[in-house]
């Protein structure tokens, strides 16, 4: 899917109500299960802070596509660089950590859950001065306590800039 093409998110079985209802308003549908939306409905869902609290939309994050199996997103490394002119190591993290909780929770929601980040690493391998990086994150697990995804981030030259593992803790929502 490229940028700004229409994107869907996918979710499981209608999550419980209550205090989350303001992020489950965002990720379910009229019917409860499923929602299609585009690439500004998901800029909606990352300005909102329901997912990020904010750090997202300041560091120009943008969610391209959006499920329990993928998620891709994109990030400017103008506004994003360290003091030598390089993409931040730390801004690579955020992405990373951005695209796992976001696919973490789209697949805890199907079990009345809600995701939150306990382990993330990252190894760099090139540096990124310009343009724009891309994240794709995909699952290793996907259990009802743990999600643990892989996530490359990549120039817009497709050159591996780094590689990072999240790892969500999937808790009960409160109520």
């Amino acid at each position: 899917m490229r940028y700004g093409q229409p994107a869907a998110i996918t979710t499981g079985t209608p999550p419980r109500t209550g205090r989350f209802d303001r992020l489950r308003g965002h990720l379910t549908g009229s019917e409860g299960n499923t929602m299609t939306t585009d690439a500004e409905g998901l800029r909606e869902l990352m300005d909102s802070g329901a997912l990020s609290g904010g750090l997202g939309q300041s560091m120009g994050i943008e969610i391209t596509e959006a499920s329990a199996e993928r998620v891709v997103g994109r990030m400017p490394v103008e506004g994003n660089r360290q003091p030598f002119g390089l993409l931040h190591g730390g801004a690579s993290c955020v992405l990373a950590e951005s695209l796992g909780s976001i696919g973490s929770t789209l697949h805890a929601q199907g079990f009345g859950r809600v995701a939150v980040g306990i382990e993330i690493n990252a190894t760099h391998h090139r540096s990124a001065t310009e343009g724009h990086v891309t994240g794709v994150a995909t699952p290793v697990h996907l259990g009802r306590t743990l999600a643990t995804w892989d996530i490359t981030i990549t120039d817009d030259r497709g050159r591996k800039v780094c590689t990072s593992r999240l790892t969500c803790m999937l808790r009960d929502a409160p109520q």
